[in-house]
């Protein structure tokens, strides 16, 4: 069995005829586009078995979409890149974890938002030149998805050499994207998305807390030029402490809380991924997993909700299983720990680009990120780790996934602490 997507149309589109093998599943941006161009999809008599709907001759290119049979994800991880045209999109089915449909969000109050999915966008904005931000750009650059990448870094010349250097890298990654380098956001110009990795990283013997008051300063102004310069955008928060500065990027930007969002979740699902397979002696994308809460101390990993293949997690690591947790819990510190100077950067940076991609995209993938409720798991007004989707501006629906009551409850938990520790930010920085 294969996916057909559109790029398979697209190379059919000189004969008008696309021949696919019984049992292989077209994507409905593929069918869309075969209306599109007037190719034919039409199933290989061959490997026909001669009964049911794969016996059908042809295959209608506005088939329904609902017909389509259902792919449980959660055999290659919570958060697969999908195929390339996406399998879904906005107005496809897509199925939850565990191959079940997505449950409603939780309240009345979860935004949903139609989007306009996919395409390209103007300009993306990196703000730190060192490596998060260096990776963010090439992987950003590389999906070949935005016309241009602009690096933004304050020390004299870094910005711009990295962004020669990621220019030389353009036939190796095949894209197209320009990538530039500028010393402010004023200069970078009007963008999408803005990523700001700027701040001091953490140091040996150092927590993401030890850092709030330098980095509120630096990311504080930030978020102001970017609200300022890009009124319609969206900004993905990547400095630490993570929640804190999220919510600071929120109120000093003056942008809807839907435009502001942070990255940490998707970066602790994704250790997860890799700790369990190794414990496992598996793949990390057969593992699912998605860690909400806090991006430290009180991360919270729903046990409820983590798989290997098909198998709960839990059950095939038995005792294993709270260590793994733990360990992608402190991955960061026992990263810092390891270099010697400097924190975790690969990851990092392309869990931000991977956020960007998803909204550009529109493909609808639920992962977790730091967003702002309004009665979802019966937390508000504080930004914390939550399963969403995310569309073209920014947060989308915060999804409700069917947690045990110790979990909600270490959820809920969760978001008291970040909200004492945001109350404790001083007024000048906030704005407030």
């Amino acid at each position: 069995m294969s996916i057909v997507g559109a790029d398979a149309v697209d190379a059919a589109a000189a004969s008008g005829r696309l021949v696919v093998a019984a049992g292989d599943r077209v994507t409905p941006l593929a069918r869309d586009r075969a209306a599109e161009l007037g190719v034919e999809i039409v199933e290989d008599e061959a490997s026909s078995t001669g009964t049911g709907d794969s016996a059908r001759a042809s295959v209608p290119a506005n088939a329904a979409r609902d017909s389509l049979p259902r792919v449980d994800l959660s055999a290659h991880g919570l958060l697969p890149s999908p195929p390339v045209p996406a399998l879904f999109r906005r107005g496809a089915p897509y199925p939850g974890l565990r191959g079940r449909a997505t449950p409603a969000p939780a309240s009345a109050g979860s935004r949903s938002r139609p989007t306009a999915g996919g395409g390209r966008v103007n300009r993306v904005t990196v703000v730190g030149a060192g490596n998060v931000g260096t990776h963010a750009a090439m992987r950003l650059a590389e999906t070949d998805l935005v016309d241009e990448v602009v690096l933004v870094d304050v020390v004299d010349g870094l910005a711009r050499g990295v962004a020669l250097d990621l220019t030389h890298a353009a036939g190796l990654l095949r894209f197209a994207s320009r990538i530039r380098g500028e010393s402010s956001i004023e200069a970078a110009g009007r963008s999408e998305y803005t990523i700001i990795t700027a701040g001091r990283p953490r140091q040996p013997g150092m927590s993401r807390t030890d850092l709030t008051a330098t980095n509120a300063e630096i990311v504080g102004a930030l978020a102001e030029a970017a609200g300022r310069v890009s009124p319609d955008g969206v900004i993905v928060v990547v400095t630490n402490p993570l929640d804190e500065m999220t919510e600071l990027a929120w109120r000093r930007s003056h942008l809807p809380e839907t435009h502001v969002i942070g990255m940490a979740g998707l970066l602790d699902s994704a250790r997860f991924q890799a700790l369990a397979a190794l414990a496992s002696d598996g793949r990390a994308d057969t593992v699912s997993g998605i860690a909400l809460g806090s991006h430290g101390d009180e991360m919270v990993f729903p046990a409820s909700q983590a798989r290997i293949g098909s198998e709960s997690a839990s059950a095939r690591l038995g005792d294993r299983f709270p260590a793994t947790v733990d360990r992608a819990r402190d991955s960061g510190a026992e990263v810092v720990g390891l270099l010697g100077k400097g924190s975790a950067f690969i990851t990092p940076g392309l869990a931000a680009a991977r956020m960007v991609e998803s909204m550009i995209r529109g493909d609808g993938a639920l992962l977790s990120a730091t967003v702002r409720p309004h009665g979802e798991y019966g937390i508000d007004g504080v930004y914390v780790g939550l399963p969403v989707r995310l569309g073209r501006s920014g947060l989308e629906e915060i999804v409700s996934l069917p947690l045990d009551a110790a979990e909600v409850s270490a959820l809920r938990e969760a978001a008291a602490k970040i909200r004492a520790r945001v109350s404790a930010l001083p007024a000048a920085v906030t704005g407030g």
